[in-house]
């Protein structure tokens, strides 16, 4: 049961820091392309191709919390998903190559705030971690 439990930790640990490697790379393209290191046909391309990988892995997460009974991570992270939904329906969901300069202020700060969500999502998480295995220690 233990090896289960560490499993399913590392799990969603891996997939928690997937997800804020993503969003720290399309943060990065928006930067270079603020500051003329990329054009903008090139940064829409490198954002798009991974925005449907970082709408898959959060699902996943809030899947793999919710089987493996980490409540704590699945329901501050529905609020998450549920955004990503919307903006997949809404089909605005992908950086447009026209309107990506017009459209640069808001999708950083859309992906700062994603980004700091996802670290306040990690501290709880490695605190929620410490609190648990310090729980089940029997020294």
């Amino acid at each position: 049961m233990a090896i289960a439990s560490l499993l399913g930790w590392l799990v969603t640990f891996f997939f928690l820091i997937s997800l804020l490697a993503i969003i720290c790379y399309q943060l990065m393209c928006f930067i270079d392309l603020e500051i003329d290191y990329i054009n903008h046909y090139d940064s829409a391309v490198r954002i798009n191709k991974v925005v449907m990988p970082e709408f898959i892995i959060q699902a996943v997460f809030c899947l793999v919390c919710l089987i493996t009974g980490h409540y704590f991570l699945f329901f501050p992270s529905l609020p998450y998903l549920y955004y990503n939904f919307i903006l997949y329906r809404r089909r605005k969901h992908l950086v447009d190559v026209t309107e990506i300069f017009n459209q640069l202020k808001w999708e950083k700060k859309q992906r700062l705030i994603k980004l700091g969500y996802l670290i306040i999502l990690l501290i709880v998480f490695i605190f929620w971690l410490i609190w648990t295995v310090g729980k089940d220690d029997d020294y």
